[in-house]
């Protein structure tokens, strides 16, 4: 594929919303977990949680938003900053494993103690609001997708986005993804499959843990994406991969990680395995889920293994958004020239350079992508 530029970036997590303080929480790799009512979580700070309260003071329509679409429309106005592009040639994807969880959990509550709905109830819980308001925020004219690929949301966001972009219809695209998962019964559900962490340590990347350590947490990542390649590129994106693997239930992956195999071998195309530099893994602190995309990396890399990291240890598990975070932990790396290492990383050197690196996630129904990215 011809690179596809990566031209600026918007985030909210519990690192903020500042590149440069964002760079300097992740040099100092201590997680940003919070002890709730009965479960641990990476949460957004006073500041940014002021922040999504602005917002909805400045437009009364977005009062009624859920947290995930703000969430969004935040990561979104920051990657578009400066950004001069023509609106009906722009278009949005963005993904999310839950979209409005909580407004749907709290009509839900209502509905079951007899109380009468919003007329809203409908129109906001929707996935299709995650995007749709972000084009209405920005004025983006051009075509607007939300989708659900659960944890692969936002990485199949971006592919869609190269896909779109290569087809000529479009010259630019937002791709990301937003997550609200901080809810009662989201929690719930996690606790149900027992792989939450029942400490505030997340062991992701430590293939050596013998319980799971699952953490969640909140936030957004929007990427602008751009045909043509500039001096303000961040980064190109040299290749995607995608694979899904048939599955023995809901939430499993193949030992092997077959799904991982086959999305980095086509994200990598003709590139020699030794030029790829990191792999920042998708690993959400469960035993069986860090050990199967391990098995994978060590059948396609063999004696070639580049540095492993991640950053769930450090901001906890961002479902949908995840992918997202992921690519803008990488571009920070190619950015400042400096690796950056999961904490509890049993599989862990410097690399020699930081020219490529791999982006991996997965989600339930066993589907994964790859992306490549490369400093330009």
């Amino acid at each position: 594929m011809k690179p596809i530029a990566i031209r600026s970036y918007g985030s909210l997590s519990p690192l903020g919303t500042d590149a440069k303080k964002i760079w300097n929480k992740m040099q100092a790799r201590t997680s940003f977990f919070q002890k709730k009512e009965n479960y641990y979580a990476a949460v957004l700070t006073e500041d940014d949680n002021q922040l999504c309260e602005s917002l909805k003071e400045q437009n009364p329509k977005y009062k009624k938003l859920d947290s995930s679409v703000i969430y969004a429309i935040i990561a979104s106005r920051r990657a578009m900053e400066n950004l001069d592009w023509d609106k009906q040639r722009i278009g949005v994807n963005l993904g999310s494993s839950r979209g409005a969880t909580g407004l749907f959990e709290g009509y839900f509550s209502d509905y079951l103690n007899g109380k009468k709905l919003s007329p809203l109830s409908s129109p906001t819980t929707t996935l299709g609001n995650l995007a749709s308001w972000v084009a209405q925020d920005i004025g983006i004219k051009g075509p607007v997708i939300s989708h659900s690929m659960t944890c692969s949301s936002a990485l199949q966001a971006l592919i869609n986005g190269v896909a779109w972009i290569e087809s000529g219809r479009v010259d630019h695209f937002l791709v990301g993804g937003s997550e609200a998962p901080l809810t009662p019964f989201t929690i719930a559900q996690m606790k149900a499959l027992k792989v939450y962490a029942k400490d505030g340590v997340c062991r992701a990347l430590d293939f050596s843990k013998n319980q799971n350590s699952m953490i969640l947490g909140e936030g957004a990542c929007v990427l602008a994406l751009e045909r043509e390649i500039s001096p303000q590129t961040k980064a190109v994106i040299k290749g995607i991969g995608y694979a899904t693997e048939s599955i023995s239930h809901g939430a499993a992956l193949s030992v092997d990680g077959l799904c991982f195999q086959e999305a980095m071998v086509s994200a990598l195309d003709d590139l020699p395995l030794e030029e790829v530099d990191i792999i920042v893994m998708h690993a959400p602190g469960t035993i069986k889920g860090d050990q199967s995309e391990y098995n994978a990396i060590q059948t396609v890399f063999g004696s070639a293994i580049p540095a492993l990291t991640g950053n769930k240890a450090i901001i906890g598990h961002t479902f949908g958004a995840s992918g997202a975070l992921s690519i803008e932990f990488a571009l920070l790396m190619l950015e400042h020239q400096e690796f950056i290492s999961s904490p509890y990383a049993t599989h862990s050197f410097e690399p020699k350079k930081i020219q490529n690196i791999l982006v991996n996630a997965v989600g339930f129904g066993g589907s994964a992508v790859s992306v490549l990215i490369s400093k330009i």
